[in-house]
């Protein structure tokens, strides 16, 4: 016992020392660049600007699109579009039709809406267990992609964005069909269903109890109550927005046109720095022409609403274009926060060996959705 005290002692401790050697690493460098009171200001302003300018914006949307998502599914659009999406399902992912009801609920909300599916047995008995794991990379590849179309809508951009849309689509086949692939050769067992198939099916029917209220008054509780699940979006993505895009921000951008002064939307820029050294990378794969934009890749690895927050100092930086914006549809609505999202999504699921495979392979697919939404869009330009 006393043994295992010590070790444990000895590890927080050096665990500790290596966090604080992390953190004087990243902001010692960054304090003598900016001086350190500009520095401590500057994060202080850029977190600020980004609750009032950005997260609020972003919650007006998710709540609007909150209140339009309840509304088709309280008056049948969703299942009748999953009635037009099944047939789809088999040849483009190798899943069953009712797959479809999954990537329409992440499309509409967020990735954890397919694991709501997954848990429930009616749904999961048409699966084999290598589709049924397959399900957090093709519903993740669909997360927010409602809000984050409306979002790049609202810019201006609409044609770059179902530019983009066409290319997270073709991210999502990717990585379903990798994910499969890998599961089946690394674990043979899950070739196996996973149950024998219900007798009812997913999708049913609302009942006569359920319609009795008036048409009024079910498009009054679905606004409110899509409304209510919009609020709840909009407070989830204030952490990452805050968080990760103000030290996003703080390693993109640099000093203002009066050098350093703490103003929000300051920093040194070494994530350019850094990716100007292969920049021929990225202007060929993703045809970005400034390596600025690279920071909304990054941010979206770990939440898609982060890299969305990043959206409004690109524009009044004039660095947005038709082309970057289809690049970030597809590769924000591909990987959507997977890093964030794929362990804990695959740990319910009961089957935590199958984690590397699953990010393995979204890398690759959020990767190529934003190579194909490049080279349509150039393509797409030129007619």
């Amino acid at each position: 016992m006393a043994q295992n005290r010590k070790f444990h002692i000895r590890r927080s401790t050096i665990e500790a020392v290596v966090f604080l050697v992390f953190l004087v690493a990243i902001f010692v460098p960054l304090g003598v660049k900016m001086g350190g009171s500009n520095l401590i200001n500057t994060i202080m302003n850029t977190a600020h600007s980004l609750l009032l300018n950005t997260v609020f914006y972003l919650m007006g949307i998710t709540v609007l699109t909150g209140a339009l998502s309840k509304l088709f599914s309280e008056f049948g659009v969703v299942s009748t579009l999953e009635r037009f999406l099944r047939p789809l399902m088999k040849p483009l992912y190798n899943l069953p039709g009712v797959a479809a009801l999954g990537a329409l609920m992440t499309f509409l909300s967020d990735n954890p809406a397919i694991i709501a599916f997954a848990k429930d047995k009616e749904f999961s008995s048409y699966f084999k267990k290598y589709q049924l794991l397959s399900l957090t990379n093709f519903g993740t590849a669909f997360g927010m992609g409602f809000v984050v179309l409306v979002t790049m809508a609202s810019l201006g951009y609409l044609g770059g964005a179902l530019v983009g849309f066409a290319g997270a689509v073709c991210g999502s086949i990717i990585s379903t069909r990798i994910m499969q692939r890998s599961c089946l050769k690394a674990f043979p067992e899950l070739e196996a269903p996973v149950a024998e198939k219900g007798t009812r099916t997913v999708i049913e029917e609302k009942s006569d109890e359920q319609k009795k209220d008036s048409v009024f008054m079910r498009f009054l509780n679905a606004v409110l109550d899509g409304g209510k699940n919009g609020v709840e979006l909009g407070l989830a993505i204030i952490p990452g927005v805050l968080i990760i895009t103000t030290m996003v921000i703080l390693i993109t951008f640099g000093a203002g046109a009066e050098g350093y002064t703490g103003a929000a939307n300051q920093g040194v820029p070494i994530l350019p720095w850094l990716a100007e050294k292969i920049h021929w990378v990225f202007e060929w794969l993703f045809g970005f022409t400034d390596m600025r934009l690279i920071a909304f890749p990054m941010t979206a690895l770990g939440a898609v609403g982060a890299s969305l927050g990043l959206l409004p100092t690109f524009n009044e930086a004039g660095i947005l274009d038709g082309n970057a914006i289809a690049v970030f549809t597809a590769i924000g609505m591909c990987w959507s926060g997977f890093l964030s999202t794929h362990t804990a999504m695959l740990d319910t699921l009961g089957y935590r060996k199958a984690i590397s495979k699953a990010l393995g392979a979204h890398t690759i697919a959020g990767l190529c959705a934003g190579i194909i939404a490049h080279f349509l869009y150039l393509g797409i330009s030129l007619l």
